[in-house]
């Protein structure tokens, strides 16, 4: 591989600029790695008790239903929950962590979601309509952060691997062939001293 590099001192300087280039992009990946790292490890610390949030207000919303349907008619269910009052908008936004540009989800609710007459209906389906808002809120902060944790995870596998490259590949490589060419250019070095050291003797003799 390296019998076709231009030992040169023209060629030595330019690999000793390209390895400068390679250590400082090295290092900048590494604290952007570090630093997507850090964050990600704070949106999981949130995303572990928030889906637990959410999985216990589901269950509760469904036992809070299965209760109403318990004690209500059939028709009184579909009358009371035919018509809906609550109106519902979800906003798409992104911000930007370390050049990666995550969702910030802003909703906008407006009504009440309890929009039915109090003489057919139980208590519980008051109950499980409250549940069930409670779970639509925490279920967008949940797919917020999930969606925030994937983009993540994504960019840090990104540059954990362009890390490992210049770390293991790029940086080793170039710095055989400066030892190459050091070699080579030493060795020539040499050879001309020893002939001027040889035209020398001739002319002295």
């Amino acid at each position: 591989m390296l019998s076709g590099v231009n030992a040169t001192r023209m060629e030595l300087l330019r690999l000793r600029k390209r390895v400068a280039l390679a250590s400082r992009g090295h290092r900048l990946l590494s604290e952007k790695r570090d630093e997507i790292s850090r964050q990600l490890i704070q949106i999981a610390r949130h995303i572990q008790p928030l889906r637990k949030r959410v999985e216990a207000e589901l269950l509760e919303t469904c036992r809070r239903f299965m209760l109403a349907r318990a004690t209500m008619e059939p028709e009184d269910i579909k009358a009371a929950l035919e018509v809906p009052t609550k109106k519902f908008s979800l906003a798409l936004e992104f911000a930007t962590i370390m050049n990666v540009k995550v969702p910030r989800l802003t909703k906008e609710i407006s009504g009440e979601i309890i929009c039915y007459g109090y003489a057919t209906t139980s208590g519980e389906m008051d109950v499980a309509l409250l549940a069930l808002e409670r779970a639509f809120d925490l279920l967008i902060e949940l797919a917020e952060k999930e969606k925030q944790a994937r983009l993540l995870a994504t960019e840090l596998n990104m540059t954990r691997r362009r890390v490992n490259v210049l770390e293991h590949v790029v940086i080793p490589e170039l710095h055989e062939t400066i030892r190459f060419i050091g070699a080579k250019l030493g060795e020539a070095e040499r050879d001309n001293t020893s002939r001027l050291m040889k035209i020398t003797d001739i002319i002295r003799a």
